[in-house]
């Protein structure tokens, strides 16, 4: 994409995105059929675009951010940015792979507490994590307490009644109204722009929370659908079912756990999470670019790097 249609894409974008009124999808952009899920393989149905994922033996919600189209008719430039879970088990195979991607930098928005629980990154020789936290309100804390009391009725009141859902709501409108969660986002966002940097990797433990804001936040920054981004937001359900199936049996099986499902709210993405974090984001900054200009302080020049380097 030419210098001067960079300059045209964003400014055009500026305006749609502060005045809400960005198309549903370029000409570029085939939609997937109704109800359309993604397979195990990471695939929507052919006349969909493809997500990306990186099998890995320790990390199962590992992709490329790259391969979207935008309304704009350019697409989101592949090896540049990945979004993950946890890497703290990975294997040296995994390791291997993952040193294949040539990633400069790995942001890592786990709260001290989960690092303690679940340990550093494994990464490749020469590459460590930056430590870049992202609050979780303390759910992490609370999701340990609740399974070491092995007490049902004490999870019951922890964690059902829709307390759980209630609790993840809160969650994702504190991605938008914690100064601090803004000013990790948008440190990440400042690196991602930054010509001068190689891929760049970032992750929370189950890599579909704070990691799925930011890259829902990214695509929509980089003029990817709305609906898209919300797609690649809820695929994490696919790539993460199997393993969160079987923590859930594992729970079960030692006693842990009278009943397991009550987990199924915090181990999952949902729509109405991210609605949570929208509906926050109109209601402080009145529309997604004021979000990204007043919220997160990106200026209309730092849009235009991120255009430049990741959009083709």
């Amino acid at each position: 994409m030419s210098r001067a249609r960079i300059r045209l894409v964003t400014a055009v974008l500026a305006s749609a995105l502060a005045i809400g009124t960005l198309p549903a999808a370029s000409a570029a952009y085939a939609a997937p059929a109704a109800g359309a899920t993604a397979s195990a393989t990471g695939r929507y149905p052919q006349q969909a675009e493809t997500i990306r994922q990186i099998p890995l033996q320790g990390a199962v919600n590992v992709r490329d951010l790259g391969g979207y189209r935008t309304w704009t008719g350019g697409q989101v430039r592949q090896g540049l940015v990945y979004r993950s879970d946890a890497l703290s088990k990975l294997t040296q195979g995994d390791i291997t792979t993952v040193s294949a991607l040539g990633l400069t930098k790995v942001v890592d928005f786990r709260i001290p507490m989960e690092l303690q629980y679940d340990g550093a990154d494994r990464l490749p020789a020469g590459l460590t994590a930056t430590s870049r936290p992202v609050s979780d309100l303390g759910l992490y804390g609370t999701l340990v307490g609740a399974i070491s009391s092995g007490d049902p009725a004490t999870q019951e009141q922890m964690l059902g009644g829709g307390r759980a859902e209630a609790y993840m709501r809160d969650i994702y409108r504190t991605f938008v109204t914690s100064p601090e969660n803004r000013a990790q986002f948008a440190a990440t966002l400042r690196e991602i722009a930054d010509g001068s940097q190689g891929p760049l990797l970032y992750h929370c433990t189950s890599g579909k929370d704070r990691t799925g804001w930011m890259s829902y936040v990214l695509l929509r920054a980089l003029a990817v659908p709305e609906e898209t981004a919300g797609r690649d937001y809820l695929a994490s359900n696919t790539f993460r079912a199997a393993y969160d199936a079987q923590v859930r049996a594992g729970l079960k099986q030692s006693g842990r756990m009278q009943n397991p499902d009550l987990l199924i709210p915090l181990q999952e993405v949902r729509q109405d999470y991210l609605d949570a974090a929208t509906a926050q984001l109109a209601a402080d900054y009145g529309s997604f670019y004021g979000y990204l200009t007043d919220g997160l302080g990106l200026d209309l020049r730092t849009l235009t790097k991120l255009q430049t380097r990741l959009v083709r």
